[in-house]
């Protein structure tokens, strides 16, 4: 059994008021989604006019990275920003050990110096604009389909898997752009969909559905349920941890509670699906909105999170965060996936056979309901849990799986030093 001592911690909200930035913010001010959303911060000087002197160094460090490294746009919710060093007035070195920074806020010292990319790394690691059926619309799996309604997001963290679609551009990266307008792209969705039965069920993403207004996501929702043959429907938001006060705007509880009403009626099982990395980042504010989905009629809230080293990347780690989910928000803790082989990701990813010694430390701490499957998501395959590999070869770091014909590799800092001489050979 893993060395783990379990005690109960109730969620803290950290006191924005510690920032020098947000002295004089209110609780109201904090609440409203508005607010939030006004005050991302989105670049260099607008974080230190929240966070003041913690050292010219950490600036530079995040501005380098800014211009050579990152994938995606700054994007940071004053609500994410709260999370990190919480206890305390941050300094540089505090954020450069923070979990939370880790993957929100990359640094260009984060990086791995030889290996920031692995050579197989991809825009569209997972090819899921090769299996669109309609544009934004991936049908990989023989009954569900991926609906992306939109490019953006309330927040962008560093290793998004959708990196090539998503956010704005960066130095690095010029995104792909969708062509048809927004109505035009769920009026094609909807006529698959009718056409085609044999899906069930419907994942509604993005980008975030929370950066989908309401009125227009209700109504997609309402025609996804006049068709008999969609059983499941799940919205996946980060929001839910990243801007809470959107889930708990009057408004969108309202809509959402007659869109559950309406689902209850038909019998279809409708849940929201959120990504959290890190303990730190569940707070009474994401317990009371997701608990707030709940009693809007919403039959579940699940936690599907990455694993990143730095992270999540121990045991200890990912069953704090899983209690914290599980015993203080009401989420349900369901998948951790291996991060996805996008350009400049070495730095967070973690080799298989880790993956595979934590699922093993998870067993028998939390109710078998609550144990979140460990996966590796396989290009044209799907989901593959982290002990189902065909093959592993653990010196070049190559593993093949079920059903596809597309590897995963480890990280090649993670290898020994045959693999780096292997890998550094190779055209």
């Amino acid at each position: 059994m893993t060395a783990y001592a379990y005690a109960r911690a109730p969620l803290v909200e950290p006191d924005w008021r510690r920032l020098p930035g947000w002295r004089d913010v209110t609780a109201a001010q904090w609440r409203s989604a508005g607010w939030q959303r006004a005050h991302c911060v989105k670049n260099v000087a607008q974080l230190r006019a929240v966070l003041g002197p913690v050292g010219d160094a950490f600036y530079d460090d995040l501005a380098a990275d800014q211009a050579r490294h990152a994938t995606m746009s700054m994007l940071l919710p004053p609500q994410m920003l709260n999370t990190m060093v919480p206890g305390a007035v941050p300094d540089g070195d505090a954020l450069r050990a923070d979990p939370v920074r880790r993957y929100m806020l990359p640094l260009a010292s984060d990086r791995h110096p030889r290996w920031p990319s692995h050579p197989r790394a991809e825009r569209d690691s997972l090819h899921e604009a090769d299996m669109w059926v309609v544009e934004g619309l991936t049908h990989r799996y023989p009954t569900k389909v991926l609906a992306e309604l939109v490019t953006t997001c309330p927040q962008y963290c560093g290793h998004c898997t959708r990196m090539d679609l998503v956010g704005n551009s960066t130095p690095q990266v010029v995104k792909a752009r969708l062509a048809l307008k927004p109505a035009h792209r769920r009026e094609l969705m909807l006529d698959y969909l009718k056409r085609t039965p044999a899906v069930r069920d419907v994942v509604v993403s993005g980008g975030d559905v929370a950066n989908v207004p309401w009125r227009q996501l209700e109504e997609f929702l309402r025609q996804l349920l006049d068709l008999d043959s969609v059983r499941d429907i799940r919205l996946a938001t980060k929001a839910l941890v990243g801007l809470p006060q959107h889930w708990l705007q009057p408004a969108v509880l309202e809509g959402l509670a007659g869109v559950a009403a309406l689902a209850r009626s038909r019998g279809v099982s409708l849940a929201v699906h959120t990504h959290a990395n890190h303990a730190a980042s569940i707070t009474p504010l994401v317990a009371e909105a997701a608990r707030a989905l709940l009693d809007a009629g919403v039959r579940d809230v699940r936690n599907q999170g990455v694993l990143l080293a730095g992270v999540n990347d121990s045991v200890a780690a990912l069953l704090d965060l899983c209690f914290a989910l599980q015993d203080e928000a009401g989420i349900l803790p369901y998948y951790f996936y291996l991060c996805d082989m996008i350009p400049n990701a070495e730095h967070w990813r973690i080799p298989l056979s880790a993956a595979c010694a934590l699922q093993d430390g998870l067993m028998g701490w939390l109710p078998g309901y609550a144990t979140p499957r460990l996966v590796c998501d396989v290009p044209f395959a799907g989901k593959r849990w982290v002990h189902q590999y065909v093959s592993y070869d653990r010196e070049r770091g190559i593993s093949v799986w079920p059903g596809s014909t597309h590897p995963y590799y480890d990280p090649i800092h993670t290898l020994p030093e045959a693999g780096h001489r292997w890998w550094s050979a190779q055209p």
